[in-house]
């Protein structure tokens, strides 16, 4: 018997038509858990380089991560995994809500989905009834517009639905794909959605998931949940706030370019949020999680939305206005069904490119003269793939390729040709640095989060924060955090670690489908005076509690050095994939604005360091010792035999 993941894929192949349940093998749970981590196997195995993104070759995974559908609270995100068009290298992005717990009670732990289908179709899965049906009269319908439409055409009772809107079906490249309040948005997953024909998944299921000790693991779920609940440290604390002031007063406006500190006031926070009290109809949460962390949004004569995060600031942010803006096109753009990060800053650097020149009244047609007018003339040609839009549907990166002329100049905030969240600093923070440049899955919001962003002003501070902050993995992480007192001062050996720290968090979280916000995100809050073991300090999730928790569901017996291992092994695996794809090191640098005070030197230095800590040549490529070690000799074989990997090279142990 299976513990926790179900042991089947559903396996559909939309150009033959076909649909297959295929038993999985056990060994493979072991050595990635699940989620993203046995994603990557399936693309290492079935996707090799030279297949393009838009192939019909290219597979589109959605997976459950292990913990999904189990009594673990908060454990509920879907995980998306593909070859990303705007980069060509993996495509990762994940969501909340109840999508993959669905899928898992419908008896599968990923649908992974290949070829093209001759005209729009979605799939229709209630356990083990699976059809591809009809959707070309879903054509052009908004996201949740097609939701609807299938549960009505359904007719049942809890189906979930994930589904692309007019973006996806034209590929732009910041298509997303959403489920009720939570979007996979990062890479253009909705664009490769749309390629294949795929408008929508509907998802019921019924079956029970099976744990290996269910009593021990009850009573242990029902005390975390209920700390969970009474926690301010964890949650999406940012979508709730009034005092929006740190992204204001720190994050870049327009196409991000312009700081503006001291913008934030008390009488503007005070106006801001009656607004949002006054549109905000109530607060969701996802699949068994006590926090309410989304937002349903109802405007007069609009349909309701949802929003979350950071998510409420970038377009009015990116327009230079106020938030009611946000509350306007969110709706809209949503619908349509694009990353509300990625859409504002290209939207704002094509602006850019009108008031320099660059874009001419001959490419924009019709332009409006008022700055929102404009937002919502090129969200339309954007999304349609209109005009000049078809060009900006790339993405900035590359986009001001296309366009030449100087536009590469206005190229502020991409790294691997994907838009950043818009933070510009005074002066370098080198763990920062090494997150940005070197993030797997191309954003940093999503492998921060385990250490503070900045230092504590005085020593007792620090004294009091490291008190009961239980989620390090070991002591040194205190006293460095003890010994930090500028933001550009710190080793480069303490540098690393805390990236790797905040590397395998993320991992080990997405391969579980645990959410960030109970997890990888919160600990970089400390501890929280009077907290018990189980919660520890701050987040609810951590390297010390986690590998029982999957004993306990899976029966495998998992000490802390073991998930960190498969962690490793896990990240390795990203790394290879993308190297073999041509990730290099000139590869990982962020944008020169990012940080007004920059030393080049240094900064050169501090990524070689980091390469060979983590057993990686100059060129960020696995050495074989790192590989082999991690049970990934396959890895190694194939790098070599394809030349990326000299055979005399040797991984330096540390």
């Amino acid at each position: 018997m299976r513990y926790a993941e179900t042991g089947y894929n559903l396996e559909i192949d939309l150009s033959r038509g076909s649909i297959e349940k295929v038993e999985t093998d056990p060994r493979l749970m072991e050595l990635h858990l699940g989620g993203q981590g046995t994603a990557a196997k399936i693309l290492w195995d079935r996707v090799p380089p030279e297949v393009e993104p838009f192939s019909p070759d290219n597979v589109l995974i959605f997976s459950a991560g292990l913990l999904d559908a189990t009594l673990v609270p908060g454990a509920n995100r879907t995980m998306i995994n593909t070859f990303s068009p705007l980069t060509n290298i993996m495509g990762h992005s994940l969501m909340g809500g109840y999508l993959a717990p669905e899928i898992k009670y419908a008896g599968y732990d990923k649908i992974v989905i290949r070829g093209k289908a001759p005209d729009l179709v979605y799939l229709w899965i209630k356990n083990d009834k699976v059809e591809i049906r009809d959707a070309t009269h879903l054509r052009g319908k908004g996201c949740q517009e097609t939701a609807a439409a299938i549960k009505q055409e359904l007719k049942e009772d809890g189906v979930q639905v994930a589904a692309i809107g007019l973006a996806g079906e034209n590929k732009t490249l910041m298509a997303t794909i959403d489920h009720i309040w939570a979007s996979a948005a990062r890479g253009g997953l909705g664009a490769i959605m749309g390629d294949k024909k795929l408008k929508a998944i509907a998802v019921r299921g019924t079956k029970d998931i099976n744990i290996a000790q269910p009593a021990e693991l009850f009573e242990t779920c029902l005390r975390m949940r209920k700390t969970i609940h009474e926690n301010p440290l964890v949650g999406d604390w940012m979508s709730a706030t009034d005092d929006d002031s740190w992204h204001h007063n720190h994050f870049a406006w327009g196409n991000a370019r312009v700081r503006r500190p001291g913008f934030w006031s008390e009488e503007l926070q005070q106006r801001w949020g009656d607004l949002r009290r006054k549109l905000v109809e109530r607060r969701p949460g996802c699949h068994n999680c006590p926090k309410q962390c989304h937002h349903t949004v109802s405007l007069p004569g609009r349909p309701r939305y949802f929003y979350k995060c950071f998510g409420i600031d970038t377009y009015h942010m990116a327009a230079f206005q106020e938030i009611d803006f946000s509350f306007e096109i969110l709706g809209i753009s949503q619908e349509y069904g694009v990353d509300s990060y990625t859409t504002p800053q290209v939207i704002a650097f094509a602006l850019e490119l009108y008031e320099a020149g660059i874009l001419t009244d001959k490419d924009l047609p019709g332009m409006p003269s008022d700055v929102r007018g404009r937002f919502y003339y090129l969200l339309e040609k954007i999304v349609r793939r209109e005009g000049i839009g078809d060009i900006l549907a790339n993405g900035v990166s590359l986009a001001a390729r296309q366009i030449g002329n100087g536009a590469e100049e206005y190229d502020h905030n991409t790294t691997k040709r994907v838009e950043q969240a818009p933070i510009k600093l005074k002066k370098l923070n080198p763990t920062y640095f090494l997150m940005f440049a070197t993030c797997e899955k191309m954003n940093i919001t999503q492998i921060e989060g385990s250490f503070p962003q900045d230092p504590l002003r005085t020593r007792e501070e620090r004294e009091e924060f490291i008190k009961n902050w239980i989620a390090v993995p070991d002591e040194k992480f205190k006293q460095w955090f003890l010994e930090w007192e500028k933001r550009e001062v710190i080793s480069n050996e303490a540098a690393c670690a805390i990236v790797e720290w905040n590397e395998m968090m993320h991992t080990i979280d997405d391969s579980l489908g645990i959410c960030g916000f109970l997890s990888s995100f919160r600990g970089q809050f400390g501890g929280q005076p009077g907290s018990d073991n189980l919660l520890g300090g701050g987040p609810a999730y951590h390297i010390h509690n986690i590998p029982h928790l999957i004993s306990l569901a899976t029966g495998m017996e998992l000490d802390e050095a073991g998930l960190w291992e498969i962690g490793q092994r896990n990240r390795n695996l990203f790394r290879a994939l993308n190297v073999r794809r041509g990730l290099r090191r000139s590869y990982e640098r962020p944008p020169d604005d990012h940080w007004l005070e920059r030393d080049p030197e240094f900064e050169q230095k501090l990524l070689s360091d980091y390469y060979a800590y983590r057993g990686w040549n100059d060129e960020g490529i696995p050495k074989r010792e790192i590989l082999d070690k991690l049970g990934l000799d396959y890895v190694s074989d194939d790098l070599e035999q394809r030349g990326i990997l000299p055979k005399s090279e040797v991984a330096t142990t540390r």
